[in-house]
């Protein structure tokens, strides 16, 4: 009997969203499986105390801590995934990256593929993305074939004179890459507005580069796409080396599917969590280890003569010292600025130092929100389990002296000799997994890793993963726009070795499209769409 679907995806974030988009063409019959709704389009996606106190999007998951303790994660399951929430800043992965790299806490691995053999697909991804940037600015920076897509945002007055303070003091500061859909010069014809409730909230102008809004949306546009909502996926089953059924409920009833190809996409926590409670694709005793999330932290830093006034804050980087500094031949990593931190927001963020409201909102007045990324590196013992509780979360950071060494470094040397008194600190803890990767790295030996080259399991025929699971290491960048690229990578290899269509080009990632969310015209399997409720999209 024929399956049910040539190409069943799992997951609707960065990496499902991406193959979904490059398959689109092929005629092929594609299902989107996504657990959880569109995230509602409604006033509270820019409400600070919704989403800071509350935190009403926010998937209702617990996980067991390293310690037996209960980890409550910042994660959402919606259309887009993580992406809804994210900060829009999309960097590439380093050259080096791609190649060992001696950290002061260990070593970061290289990967099987180069940095040249993504290029191309980088320049795709930013293209899709929509992103903004001047090529150049960046020290750290590989070479590009092309310039990105869009010009960047300009600085408001305060971001200008902190860009121009780093500048005199020797540093190279560059406008941020931001997957944003702005038309600089024209921007009525663009929906973003450059608004203050951009980084984290969700976009209720769909102005905001997600895998909902650039990906999906634009896939459903083809008849042959399909996407379903409330479909969780419990089981992989196999039989003869294949993925022959997928199990779980649809809406809270039973739903059991076959599909010539299967993606999974889950992001690198909850792809470990399905691989291992189906008990597939670990003949490596590899899935599930190895798990990545980044050492980060912010740093709020006040002069109390200098009000910032900023409205889009997020258009600063500094990228100096991404492989070493000044007496520390290591990697150090990223500062970029965040999105102007609203005083509910800073109420979260120093909540465990006692901060008070009157204090929150001095240094919402005051402060410029600095946020420091440094590398965490593979570990065989931080890694995903599943358990009969559910997911074993055992994570323990690494790596952490040269990330405060950094900070501290950059508060001295650069940020007190500008004119900041006074500071304000956070490092992010368990919880916070924006950046999750590695649980399912890719390699050339299949008794050391899970996937090929081309993100196939090695033990079976016919799955697929492209979420940030196959990274065997993840630099200091936000992982998406790398998993981006290699979705598109993978996405290509499918075209031509599965289904024996073309390659992709530049061409098929183009920018015209004004409005990104007015796009979707396909077959969606979802509720009732009521506003306020649940399943509500606002379309």
């Amino acid at each position: 009997m024929p399956n049910d679907f040539d190409v069943i995806i799992i997951g609707s974030g960065a990496g499902g969203g991406t193959i979904a988009y490059t398959l689109a063409d092929t005629g092929k019959k594609i299902l989107i499986l996504e657990q959880g709704s569109f995230l509602p389009r409604e006033k509270r996606n820019w409400d600070p105390a919704f989403i800071f106190g509350e935190d009403g999007y926010k998937a209702k998951v617990n996980w067991e801590g390293p310690d037996g303790e209960t980890v409550n994660p910042v994660l959402y399951h919606r259309v887009g995934g993580n992406t809804k929430m994210y900060g829009a800043l999309l960097h590439r992965q380093r050259p080096e990256d791609f190649r060992d790299q001696q950290h002061k806490g260990g070593l970061s691995p290289g990967w099987p593929v180069s940095y040249d053999e993504f290029e191309s697909y980088y320049m795709m991804a930013e293209h899709v993305m929509k992103i903004h940037g001047n090529r150049g600015e960046d020290p750290s920076a590989g070479w590009s074939s092309g310039p990105l897509p869009f010009k960047a945002f300009p600085h408001e007055r305060r971001i200008q004179e902190v860009s121009d303070a780093f500048a005199k003091l020797g540093l190279h500061p560059h406008h941020s890459n931001l997957a944003l859909n702005r038309d600089i010069d024209e921007p009525w014809r663009r929906p973003c507005i450059a608004c203050n409730t951009c980084d984290p909230f969700p976009c209720m102008l769909h102005a905001k580069s997600d895998a909902e809004t650039a990906l999906v949306r634009p896939a459903l546009q083809h008849d042959n796409v399909m996407l379903w909502t409330g479909a969780y996926v419990n089981k992989l089953i196999e039989e003869g080396g294949k993925i022959t059924r997928i199990e779980g409920t649809h809406d809270g009833e039973p739903m059991s599917l076959s599909a010539d190809l299967v993606v999974v996409s889950c992001g690198a926590i909850n792809t470990a969590a399905l691989l291992l409670r189906s008990r597939v694709a670990n003949s490596s005793d590899q899935v599930g280890r190895n798990f990545t999330k980044h050492n980060q932290s912010g740093i709020s830093a006040m002069d109390y003569t200098n009000e910032n006034d900023t409205i889009f804050q997020k258009t600063l980087g500094v990228h100096d010292f991404y492989n070493g500094g000044p007496g520390m031949p290591y990697p150090l990593g990223t500062v970029q600025l965040t999105g102007k931190a609203h005083w509910t927001r800073i109420m979260s963020d120093y909540a465990s130092q006692g901060i008070k409201e009157d204090r929150a909102k001095e240094v919402q007045k005051y402060a410029v929100d600095f946020w420091f990324t440094s590398e965490d590196l593979p570990d065989n013992h931080n890694r995903i389990e599943w358990t009969d509780r559910g997911i074993k979360f055992n994570y323990r950071p690494n790596n952490r002296e040269s990330h405060f060494e950094f900070l501290d470094f950059f508060q001295e040397k650069y940020l007190e000799l500008q004119g900041f008194t006074d500071f304000m600190r956070s490092t992010k803890g368990l919880e916070f997994t924006w950046h999750q990767a590695g649980t399912a790295r890719f390699g050339t030996d299949p008794t050391k890793s899970v996937l090929d080259t081309n993100c196939k399991a090695w033990d079976l025929d016919n799955l697929y993963i492209v979420d940030a699971s196959f990274q065997p290491s993840q630099g200091a960048t936000n992982p998406t726009l790398t998993v981006i690229a290699n979705a598109i990578r993978v996405g290509e290899h499918l075209r031509k070795d599965w289904f024996g269509e073309g390659g992709v080009s530049l061409a098929d990632y183009p920018l015209s499209e004004g409005y990104m969310a007015d796009s979707a015209a396909a077959e969606i399997v979802d509720g009732t769409y009521a506003a306020g409720d649940a399943k509500s999209w606002g379309a």
